[in-house]
């Protein structure tokens, strides 16, 4: 089955066919690195990451760009409040941002792009929309002309008279039409700034990802992405900007996430449940974070609640004690049975449907609940009285495989237990054995106390720290 992508620009599925076969050219609009990130700047980056594994687990080279939002109003305002400049700041924070979304199971792209890195390129691009009639000076600032471009509205679908001003637009006195948008920026007193044609001063938010995704992927790209909230103006203005400038399509397919609320209201600073990620996974296993994240559609708004993330971990632990079981049972398997034909069919079963839900559009609700059917059938394996290294290995190897286009690890971290409570887990073991169940219970419950939890199962005893 060929993968469907849903196209913002079509509002439909459609066949993914990319520019060139077996490669994938893909931006995905990066942070602006004035502070830590918040949980709703974790989903894109969790979400087109998986989007990523499984483009490249269907055999695709990908070449993936985010970029770093490096210099804007909002580091200038944090740098005159800290007291530090915007480089320093800007420096601190990609380094925060790492090690938060990599916590999070997040591969770094093959290119992160600064834009202060590229601010050359910039000016360039902004040049060549100037020369092709798009975009003029007035005062130092440069602007794009809005009603130039014919095309402008057909991410959002709306009409160019009807268009709201989005957030980032700015009016001004010095703009010839209220729609038009800003492409660089004169300095004012004190601010960083650049030399530039039309004097000292810095790129608008939009021209950035034009002028970075030309650089690193070239004038056309398979698949853009982005949260929804940068379908306008941000990534409307940035196909006015590109196709304006290289006279043709600038990306053939966007992806847009849904939105997260927090406990069913719009996450704002102002109601006060503004979560960092930065804060959250000191709170919570990284893991579960990324496992409650794609357990929603990646369209589909997601509502985030400490209530609804426990019931996840539910989830996400049932998987695990199924992949460890499977481990531990590996020790003891024999070489063959007599229904492994049967077992190995039904694995390969669940890898097709696997597949089959990832093809629908990147359908991550629909792959985990394939991942319970294969800890379903696992278990049920292992309870059959003969199992076969063969059979065991494919169910592990099968977790392995998906697992990891999820961005998930089922592996428990391997820990070292002190001597003396070794020695109390094996007395435990051996009253049992000799049905000194009281014993058994004093020594279970002196260790839970030492935060160990044991779990007797059909493999033996085996332990958790709590």
């Amino acid at each position: 089955m060929t993968i469907q992508i849903f196209n913002t620009l079509s509002r439909q599925k459609e066949p993914f066919i990319p520019l060139e076969p077996g490669k994938v050219k893909m931006y995905v609009c990066g942070p602006t690195v004035y502070n830590y990130i918040h949980i709703g700047n974790a989903r894109p980056a969790i979400v087109f990451d998986t989007v990523r594994r499984y483009l490249e687990y269907r055999g695709f080279d990908v070449n993936f760009v985010s970029n770093f939002t490096d210099v804007d109003d909002k580091l200038i305002k944090a740098a005159n409040q800290l007291g530090e400049d915007v480089p320093t700041i800007a420096d601190r924070f990609i380094s925060a941002y790492f090690e938060d979304v990599e916590a999070l199971g997040c591969k770094r792209a093959t290119v992160h792009p600064r834009v202060t890195d590229n601010i050359d390129t910039i000016v360039t691009f902004i040049e060549t929309l100037i020369e092709k009639g798009y975009a003029y000076e007035s005062e130092g600032d440069v602007y794009y002309k809005t009603r130039e471009f014919d095309g402008y509205g057909k991410l959002s679908h709306q009409a160019i008279d009807e268009l709201r001003l989005g957030a980032r637009i700015e009016v001004g006195e010095k703009k010839q039409d209220s729609l038009d948008f800003v492409l660089w920026k004169a300095a004012k007193e004190g601010e960083i700034y650049w030399d530039s044609p039309w004097g000292k001063g810095r790129p608008g938010w939009h021209i950035e990802c034009s002028a970075m995704a030309k650089r690193y992927l070239g004038e056309s790209i398979d698949i853009h992405a982005g949260g929804q909230d940068l379908a306008f103006p941000h990534h409307e203005n940035e196909i006015a900007q590109s196709e304006a400038a290289n006279g043709k399509e600038f990306a053939k397919y966007w992806m847009h996430n849904g939105y997260i609320n927090i406990d069913n209201e719009k996450m704002s600073k102002s109601l006060g449940n503004f979560i960092l990620v930065h804060d959250i996974i000191k709170q919570y296993d990284p893991m579960l974070i990324r496992f409650f994240m794609l357990s929603v559609h990646y369209r589909h708004p997601i509502n985030f609640s400490e209530e609804l993330l426990l019931n996840t971990k539910n989830g996400l632990e049932r998987l695990k004690t199924s992949y460890n079981n499977l481990q531990h049972r590996l020790t003891s398997a024999a070489n063959l049975t007599d229904n492994d034909a049967a077992w190995l069919s039904s694995i390969t079963s669940l890898k097709e449907q696997f597949e089959e839900a990832m093809d629908d559009d990147f359908n991550t609700a629909n792959a985990i609940s394939v991942l319970f059917d294969l800890a379903k059938q696992a278990n049920l394996y292992l309870n059959e009285k003969n199992t076969s290294t063969n059979v065991l290995t494919s169910f592990i190897n099968l977790y392995d495989e998906l697992v990891n286009v999820l961005g998930i690890t089922l592996k428990e971290k391997a820990e070292l237990l002190d001597e003396e409570i070794e020695q109390l887990i094996q007395q435990r073991i051996d009253a049992r054995k000799n049905r000194d169940f009281a014993l058994a219970d004093q020594i279970r419950d002196e260790l839970k106390e030492r935060n160990i939890i044991l779990e007797d199962t059909a493999q033996g005893t085996r332990w958790k720290r709590g």
